[in-house]
């Protein structure tokens, strides 16, 4: 079973080249250190959530709320990422809950009966945060008029700036990227409001992986994010560096899930 790498969750075309290079830089420690059959490169062609289930991923990045919940028997988390993009905080960043940038919308509350616009239904950022944040103002479980799926905060920042959604919540990392690559996208909106504070998406691996690989990949990616030959990259992408993490660093994702349920807002929508 030959391994496999995949950082899909912030690939925009633009940054790639920084991402193969500090995929290149953890490949190249990862050997040195004498593990075997790891990839040259990392594996675009296999969408996030199908490496999610694969037992050959050797390192990933997933939303922290289906590692908790669809993909906890599939997943172990290794290390949270810290980024430097508006809105993050050492471990934590948030989502920006954005509208169109010539909307009524003033607060939360504006957006009853609205049109909301997720990447996915189990995403965190895109569901799970919002979700928390429209509890306080749902009415016998419903707050929003609809909501639709995207596939990607970036179709669902472009269903808000075009008009066919009133609001979505984009990870601010996203939103940060977007809004360096893609300004003319982020300017057809504005950020509402911002959601409570969560751990930063995390590296990830198969559940499977022996401990002593895990232990390579976490020396690995610190031994790489502090090396100053990466430094360009490594700003291309936000991000400062890495710290260990568990499961138990996330679970903070799943109190807000029982906290909205407990305010009668289970679903979305």
């Amino acid at each position: 079973m030959t391994a496999i790498a995949v950082l899909r969750m912030y690939d925009l075309p633009e940054i790639r080249q920084a991402t193969d290079a500090v995929w290149q830089a953890i490949a190249e420690r990862l050997r040195a250190a004498g593990l075997a059959d790891v990839p040259s490169s990392l594996a675009r062609h296999i969408d996030h959530h199908e490496s999610w289930r694969r037992p050959e991923l050797l390192l990933g990045q997933s939303c922290g709320y289906p590692a908790l919940t669809g993909f906890k028997d599939a997943l172990r988390i290794v290390a949270t990422p810290l980024y430097d993009a508006p809105g993050c905080d050492g471990t934590m960043h948030r989502s920006f809950i954005v509208v169109q940038a010539s909307s009524q919308a003033r607060s939360l509350a504006d957006l009853r009966g609205r049109r909301f616009a997720l990447n996915s239904w189990d995403s965190n950022t895109g569901m799970n945060l919002p979700r928390l944040a429209f509890a306080p103002l749902a009415a016998h479980g419903c707050f929003l008029g609809e909501a639709v799926e995207t596939g990607s905060h970036a179709a669902s920042l472009a269903c808000v700036a075009e008009g066919r959604a009133d609001a979505a919540s984009i990870d601010c990392v996203t939103h940060a990227h977007l809004a360096r690559h893609c300004p003319s996208l982020v300017g057809g909106t504005r950020v509402l409001a911002s959601t409570a504070p969560s751990r930063s998406l995390p590296f990830v691996t198969a559940r499977s992986t022996p401990g002593g690989t895990v232990t390579a990949l976490l020396e690995a990616l610190a031994s790489a994010f502090a090396d100053p030959a990466l430094a360009e990259s490594l700003r291309a992408l936000f991000l400062t560096g890495v710290t260990p993490a568990d499961e138990g660093n996330y679970a903070i994702l799943l109190d807000y899930e029982t906290e909205a349920r407990e305010m009668g807002y289970p679903r979305i929508g």
